[in-house]
């Protein structure tokens, strides 16, 4: 089909949604390394996991030879409610800056919580419902992830207790009540409700937080509580299972119009939006059918992939989680306050990692000066004011098209748009301010905190 017939936005049916999501991990040569105990280094059985998280999340976490684990017919109900999501041409982005690129972009913020996250949190929230849990426990940087799972919790009748880390609580308020509206309940952590928050608020009472505190707090708070259980909105492999479905809808449109994209780009926390994104495709890369170049896009601030280590590290900072091999700063490494609560993690998915690890993907870092130019530069041409997650992967759209434009190449880029930011406006108004500030942390600060990782055989 001809390029002036692909349209600015294209919808799938409903006859067209993936029924199915796409484990990854089954098409790897190199699986990720398993999570092992703290105490004894062994891999984590199902039986341990089990008193963590929900039996049927254990299986699909353990699973690394299922190519399709089929959706269950009350989440694609849900799903309905705001999917399929739209995949935009950039036409207006594309003329602003004069480039032969053509620029696609899967938008994910077409639903309350304003981004991704809902796609696994009603998964995880259902199965928790189905297996008479009354409750679930976990954490959110930036909000998006807690907002989620408030909304589906609030649908299907469960108990939801989040941990937000303090910042965050902070500079976004709204995205606090929000939550609230939804039935959860919201405590900045580090907190003095749990043992392990009241350690490391002994240790630095002024600490701003990170994933990996909260973390610990809804962990301890999950496991000593009866009937509930932790979920997690990022890193595990469960999550980039459920979030495969924007990869999928984002191939099946594609596919449609005959279009392949020969650059793809996610923002990369710990690891969701990114690895959902690239599913399909990194299949198609690992099975020697296409290939692609893929490009994670990290904060300068807390550079997991670009300066830190591939070794097993805990996944919080209280150390009472499994250890992952992934690339990590250091479970005590707490990033500065930045405004991209949700890349604010020390560690990345031990699925990505393994892909980066093997070469099979880029990672670059951005300023946050930067990230918020390129977010304003978007929304005043494309007319969605995007998250400062989201903006990560922007900035690099651009520089990628750009580059386009400097070499008369005219390569078809593909980015995850994860979100909106109508909760982020303080960031904003920080930004037009001249108040923020692009903090790196130093050889020696990451150093430190590399030097505590655990010593694994």
């Amino acid at each position: 089909m001809s390029e002036n017939k692909i349209p600015y936005k294209i919808y799938l049916s409903e006859d067209e949604m993936p029924k199915a999501w796409y484990n990854l991990r089954a098409d790897m040569k190199n699986k990720p390394a398993p999570l092992l105990n703290p105490a004894t280094h062994q891999p984590m059985t199902r039986q341990e996991l089990d008193g963590v998280f929900c039996d049927e999340l254990v299986q699909q976490e353990l699973d690394n030879t299922t190519p399709y684990f089929e959706i269950p017919r009350e989440i694609r109900d849900f799903y309905k409610m705001y999917r399929p999501s739209p995949l935009v041409r950039a036409y207006c982005l594309e003329e602003a800056l004069d480039t032969p690129a053509k620029i696609y972009y899967k938008f994910e913020g077409n639903n309350t919580s304003g981004s991704h996250k809902l796609n696994s949190a009603i998964a995880q929230a259902y199965y928790a419902k189905n297996q008479g849990l009354k409750g679930v426990t976990t954490e959110t940087g930036a909000g998006q992830w807690g907002t989620a799972l408030a909304m589906a919790c609030g649908y299907l009748g469960l108990d939801c207790k989040v941990y937000m880390v303090k910042c965050s609580y902070e500079q976004k308020p709204f995205r606090r009540e929000v939550m609230r509206v939804y039935g959860a309940s919201v405590t900045p952590s580090p907190s003095n409700t749990t043992a392990v928050g009241r350690k490391i608020l002994e240790k630095d009472p002024n600490t701003t937080g990170s994933l990996g505190c909260a973390i610990s707090e809804a962990v301890e708070a999950a496991t000593s509580t009866p009937g509930y259980r932790y979920v997690l909105g990022s890193v595990l492999n469960q999550v980039m299972l459920h979030q495969s479905i924007i990869g999928l809808e984002s191939k099946i449109a594609l596919d449609k119009y005959g279009v392949k994209p020969d650059i793809i780009i996610g923002c990369a926390g710990g690891g969701s939006n990114l690895g959902g994104l690239i599913a399909p495709f990194m299949g198609e890369k690992l099975r020697g059918e296409a290939d692609y170049r893929i490009i994670a896009v990290e904060p300068a601030s807390c550079p997991s992939f670009t300066r830190g280590t591939f070794a097993y590290d805990f996944c919080d900072t209280g150390m009472v989680c499994p250890l992952a091999k992934m690339y990590t700063l250091g479970s005590g490494f707490i990033p500065s306050a930045n405004h991209a609560g949700g890349l604010r993690y020390h560690g990345m998915s031990p699925v990505l990692s393994q892909l980066y690890h093997d070469g099979l993907m880029e990672a670059t870092s951005v300023k946050q000066t930067d990230v918020f130019d390129a977010a304003e530069r978007f929304a005043r041409v494309e007319g969605i004011l995007p998250a400062p997650e989201s903006s990560h992967a922007i900035k690099v759209a651009i520089d990628e098209a750009l580059r386009c434009k400097e070499t008369g190449e005219e390569k078809t880029i593909l980015f995850g748009l994860t979100g909106t930011g109508y909760f982020d406006l303080y960031a904003y108004e920080a930004f037009h301010d001249g108040k923020m500030s692009d903090y790196i942390p130093t050889d020696e600060e990451i150093a430190r905190s590399l030097s505590q990782l655990p010593q694994v055989d």
